[in-house]
């Protein structure tokens, strides 16, 4: 083989198999379980130089194919493990990686995956001062120099910072999820706290770049422009909506207090520092190889979008692409296509955009499905939700049909009065303005606490729906500071404009299309056609997505700009 990569379906293994099957290059992928593959196909990357082998690098190792670059990116990156657990694949794993490539005949190069903490000291680490996971990559470094000098192997040390992107669910991570949720109130650290990053992939053209450097070396692999923590921090907020600490809790002080009041685990407390780091040789690698990082900031920015869209780790993103866009001058979340959809999907209370994925699978064409300004993902905006829809769809160069549910319904039935030929069709789904007053979810007598920490069995209960994806995620928001509260403002500013809407609904020139389930019937009369679905409540693109599917391709089709 062109190269073996052991730890092959974690974070950066995985990335650095599809960078080398990239290149060409045939690839044995070292793992315990195949989970790479799938993930591999999901990303469209060909597999058919790859060659799958099973290895447990902390036992010996036997019966595995050559290979002429032997990259070993295994390792426990977690903290809290016990000193035993942590040295098993960190210490014991990394000698077993590298007994079994010095014996090989026709090695290139082993290039051993460290840690930008390690230094290159030659005395055994403190466990107690620095923690298991720390201790260990600090151990296993020592021990893999020393070892590979004895054997006269070709190494190269890769000691790679906070490691970034699709997929990236720990470390840092936290720390923008605590963000995400209002749950920070303080950074922690000082205003020169260095906690520099790179991205997976930039580190994946690194790596695989190293077998043609001399061997001997140390690399530090980070984005030196990587801005300070708190800097970084504000960044992602302001990216993202949310309100960023102000608040700084000094190192020392953090660790003088409990951790039940802080939240912060003591081993993490030693990554806050101003330290900088030798990064001249990695730099030279780079150049002579072509290689540019992508902005700190806009790495920064992708991949919280990447955090938010997957829920921080607890779920797949329902629809894609996603992100955050200015819109109305607040944070807008926005999937699918902005500037030629076919459909254009609003959705209703107490959802996100999320609420339309069942339905997109069975519809041709892409869709643009933003979070409503103040709910789901997105930010409050001071301006009223008919400017905002008027920015949004400011950037579209296409007549798509415009599709609402329930209480969105009056915004899309207002811009289809006031922008006839901006959209070429509008369909009503559930229509709240036609329906007895009161969304069930008010009349369930829930308060905004109650709300803000509903369950999503709870809510599919109360929505009379299925628990799912979508149902879990509208729950995830509503825990988001203010966003229950907002919730609730909009259903009864929705019921104050029940008359206004039905008025207007005589007043649209373009088609009309009114989309009820056999359940919810409306209890008003509007002059445009009504089908219904049999069986289908309030919801029906989550429990009837390819009746409703159908019934959209009734509707006007889209005219291309």
């Amino acid at each position: 083989m062109d190269a073996i990569v052991f730890g092959a379906t974690g974070f950066i293994g995985r990335s650095l198999v599809a960078e080398l099957l990239g290149r060409g290059q045939r690839v044995a992928a070292a793992v315990r379980t195949d989970t790479l593959t799938p993930w591999l196909i999901s990303r469209s990357v060909d597999t058919g130089r790859l060659e799958i082998v099973t290895a447990d690098i902390t036992r010996p190792l036997a019966g595995l194919p050559a290979a002429r670059d032997v990259y070993n990116t295994a390792g426990r990156y977690a903290f809290g493990l016990g000193v035993r657990e942590a040295r098993a694949t960190n210490v014991t794993g990394a000698l077993n990686v590298l007994e079994w490539a010095a014996a090989l005949p026709g090695l290139r190069r082993l290039v051993h995956v460290s840690g930008y903490r390690v230094s290159a000291v030659d005395s055994p680490p403190d466990y107690a001062a620095l923690g298991a996971y720390e201790a260990s990559k600090v151990e296993g470094d020592l021990a893999v120099r020393t070892r590979a000098r004895e054997l006269e192997a070709p190494l190269t040390i890769v000691n790679p910072s906070t490691v970034i992107g699709p997929g990236q669910y720990v470390g840092l991570a936290s720390l923008v999820e605590k963000l995400w949720n209002g749950k920070l109130p303080a950074l922690p650290g000082g205003p020169d706290t260095f906690v520099p990053i790179v991205t997976a992939d930039y580190l994946a053209r690194f790596l695989a770049e190293v077998p043609k450097t001399p061997a001997g070396e140390h690399h530090w692999v980070l984005d030196d422009a990587t801005p300070p923590l708190p800097e970084l921090i504000s960044a992602i907020a302001h990216h993202t909506g949310v309100r960023a600490p102000r608040l700084n809790i000094p190192v020392g002080l953090l660790r003088r207090l409990p951790r039940t009041l802080t939240g912060a685990d003591p081993e993490t407390l030693s990554f806050l520092s101003s330290d900088g780091y030798p990064t001249a040789s990695a730099r030279a690698v780079a150049a002579t190889a072509g290689l540019e990082m992508p902005r700190a900031t806009d790495a920064l920015n992708t991949w919280a979008e990447d955090l938010v869209a997957a829920r921080f780790g607890a779920t797949r993103p329902q629809l894609s692409p996603y992100g955050f866009h200015p819109v109305a001058g607040s944070r807008t979340w926005v999937t699918g296509e902005r500037h030629r959809p076919v459909h254009v999907l609003l959705h209703g209370l107490p959802m996100n955009a999320d609420l339309w994925a069942p339905l997109a699978a069975h519809l041709d064409g892409p869709v643009l499905a933003p979070d409503l300004p103040g709910l789901g993902r997105s930010a409050a905006t001071a301006q009223p939700v008919d400017a905002w829809l008027a920015d949004l769809l400011g950037p579209v160069r296409s007549r798509p049909v415009l599709v609402a549910h329930s209480a969105a319904c009056g915004p899309a039935l207002r811009f289809a009065v006031s922008h006839p030929d901006r959209i070429s069709g509008l369909v009503l789904i559930s229509p709240s303005f036609l329906q007895a007053p009161g969304p069930r979810l008010a009349r369930s007598g829930l308060t905004v606490p109650m709300i803000r920490r509903i369950s999503a069995a709870r809510l599919a209960r109360e929505l009379g729906v299925p628990e799912g994806a979508e149902v879990e995620s509208a729950a995830a928001d509503l825990r988001r500071p203010g966003v229950a509260r907002r919730t609730v403002t909009a259903l009864r500013a929705n019921a104050a404009e029940r008359e206004r809407s039905r008025a207007l609904l005589a007043r649209v020139s373009l088609p009309v299309q009114i989309v009820v389930g056999s359940a919810d019937a409306p209890t008003a009369t509007a002059e445009h056609p009504v089908a219904e679905i049999p069986g289908a409540g309030h919801y029906p693109q989550l429990t009837h997505p390819s009746h409703v599917a159908r019934l959209l391709g009734t509707a006007s089709a889209p005219i291309g700009g």
